[in-house]
């Protein structure tokens, strides 16, 4: 591996390569997928190699060369051979910078792979169709479902036409889905997912597998659960395997809606937003004077419509005294209690209009109305989201469309996701004081959960531990980039999940830079299973296998079939020796290195 300077090209020509640009998070995750995984050269461009990065990125032994410029500029393109590259992943710089770095490498290398990082998808995919051989990938809505399902204690799940895959654990893996076992999970080595080789048409044989846990008790999604150590029995040494299944839902779970709950709360919260604590308690004492004088009225007259209409007068000054006694007979002067009422009526009424007159005042004269909404009294099990980056924001989202009521907090004012999560009606809380007191805004002790995604391990950490002082219930989700950081964390904190970004996203960045689409990705604890789906083409290394030829490697397990004529998706395919034919479509559940595999295996015999 050499490391080169300002404008000068790789010592060695070199042809066939990858290149990456960047040097943050994702950039060395992304590289690590590449050499490790895939085995392939890869060329980085940094823009300073002193910082984020980019020296952990020059350390790695696979990397060819690391080249500097201060942005990807055809000079930058031309110093790291872009015109004999097989491939472009750009996942550092704005949108547009992005894009014109797209452009720039198709206009060099019309044949190239590019892989290029968007938070716009909709623009990305727009820029999708200008590029011959591209595609537009979000780092952050690629990595939000995690982290939105460890907020909730569910697994996250991916879409297949219409079925959910997820991974399940203990009690709730059934012999009558569809299951794809897992007889290894080494939490010491991230990267190791064992799947076992073998699969029949019955899935109760691998239910029965994975029920064995061992002596330390099942895995969980959240961590390890064991039994209380005792002096008779202690608790036994952390042992690195565990097992686990995936298995194909119909549906997708959804918080339950309580509107009754929610108007209430909602009115209340209204009444505080518009008065302060005295108008309030005026208004309060007013309400309560004209309800106990409308009683009176109904209960000497015993004529319920009658008595609305004479306290609306009252209430307006508008009403008649000792014009009324006898509803039934229609003659007489009223009672004294009669006379009392009204009067009280007509009193709390001349209070009424200078409130309601103060309240307007007071309103258009402090401009409360761009205010940020803090949490109503009502926010209850809600989830509490620091961090308002490109994470927070689609986290944040996605728990909204969820039903899942959700607070954010946020100490950067010119975040970009302040107006996207106020747009949705989400309350944020703002300000650059202690934890402490900005989780007591945001009501922590009604919360259920507590995600934070802020950019650094230190502040997210920070917060989660705050998080659990104020509330030892309270589930926390901590964004950390460091894996021993992250082992640290599961074994001191309960009740808690840890996710990275780069780790989650890295992946499926790696697999569209080899022309494979992931249709997205399921966390245990902090590793990754990928499902993919892949396409059968003309000259393609996959043509004449069968799942045996597929799977028997292992890392790589078949899970739906779409052949060429046949339709729809075929779920738990079971004959094993048909082989795929051009036009066929599989799914498949696999470690990085199984679809790794594949993918090698398709672009080498292909091009062979």
């Amino acid at each position: 591996m050499t490391s080169e300077g300002w404008g000068t090209p790789p010592v060695e020509p070199i042809s066939q390569h990858y290149i990456v640009c960047g040097g943050n998070a994702l950039a060395h995750r992304l590289v690590l997928e590449l050499v490790e995984h895939y085995e392939v050269p890869v060329v980085v461009l940094v823009a300073d190699r002193t910082r984020d990065h980019a020296p952990q990125i020059e350390q790695l032994s696979g990397v060819a060369a690391v080249v500097e410029y201060a942005s990807v500029t055809e000079e930058a393109l031309r110093a790291v051979s872009i015109g004999t590259a097989r491939g472009l992943a750009l996942v550092e710089g704005s949108d547009q910078e992005n894009i014109h770095a797209a452009l720039s490498a198709q206009n060099h290398n019309p044949d190239i792979r590019i892989v290029f990082r968007m938070f716009n998808q909709r623009l990305g995919e727009n820029i999708e169709r200008l590029l011959k051989n591209g595609a537009a990938l979000s780092g952050s809505a690629t990595a939000a479902p995690a982290f939105a399902s460890a907020a909730l204690g569910r697994p996250n799940s991916v879409e297949i036409e219409g079925r959910y895959l997820h991974i399940a654990f203990d009690d709730e893996i059934t012999s009558d889905r569809i299951c794809v076992v897992a007889d290894h999970i080494d939490r010491q080595d991230l990267g190791r997912i064992r799947l076992l080789p073998e699969q029949q048409g019955d899935s109760a044989e691998f239910v029965r597998l994975a029920s064995e846990f061992g002596d330390r008790g099942p895995i969980r999604p959240g961590g390890v659960r064991r039994e209380p150590a005792s002096s008779d029995h202690p608790a036994p040494e952390e042992e690195p395997g565990g097992r686990a299944a995936l298995q194909v839902l119909r549906i997708e779970p959804r918080e339950p809606t309580d509107w009754m709950r929610r108007l209430r709360w909602r009115l209340l919260d209204t009444m505080r937003f518009f008065t302060s604590a005295r108008m309030r308690l005026v208004l309060l004492t007013a309400l309560a004077a004209v309800l106990l004088a409308f009683g009176v009225l109904w209960y000497l007259n015993r004529n319920f419509g009658w008595t609305v209409y004479i306290a609306l007068l009252d209430l307006a000054g508008a009403a008649q005294p000792d014009q009324l006694s006898d509803i039934s007979a229609g003659t007489g002067t009223g009672g004294f209690w009669q006379r009392v009422a009204q009067v009280v009526i007509t009193i709390c009424g001349i209070t009424f209009a200078p409130v309601a007159t103060a309240i307007a005042v007071e309103v258009l004269g402090s401009g409360r109305r761009g205010q940020p909404r803090n949490p109503g009294a009502g926010t209850r099990d809600h989830v509490i989201v620091v961090g308002l980056g490109n994470v927070g924001t689609r986290v944040a989202t996605q728990l909204h469309d969820m039903g899942v009521p959700v607070v954010c907090m946020e100490r950067d004012p010119q975040a970009r996701g302040i107006a996207a999560v106020r747009a949705l009606g989400i309350p944020v809380v703002m300000g650059d004081g202690p934890f402490e007191q900005q989780l007591r805004r945001a009501r922590l002790k009604h919360s259920r959960a507590l995600v934070a995604v802020s950019g650094d391990d230190a502040t997210n950490l920070e917060a989660a531990l705050e998080a659990r002082h104020g509330n030892p219930e309270v589930r926390v989700v901590v964004r950390l980039f460091e894996d021993d950081f992250a082992s640290h964390f599961y074994k001191t904190l309960d009740n808690a999940a840890s996710r990275s970004v780069s780790y989650l996203a890295a992946p499926a960045f790696a697999a569209a830079l080899m022309g494979r689409e992931v249709r997205g990705m399921l966390s245990v604890l902090r590793h990754v299973l990928l499902i993919a789906e892949l396409t059968v083409e003309d000259g393609s290394g996959l043509i004449g296998l069968n799942r045996h030829d597929l799977e028997d490697p292992g890392g790589v397990r078949v899970i739906a079939v779409r052949f060429a004529h046949g339709g729809q998706l075929q779920w738990n395919f079971p004959d094993r020796t048909r082989r795929l034919a051009p036009g066929d479509q599989i799914v498949v559940a696999a470690t990085r290195s199984g679809l790794a595999r594949l993918n090698t295996v398709a672009v080498e015999e292909g091009q062979g």
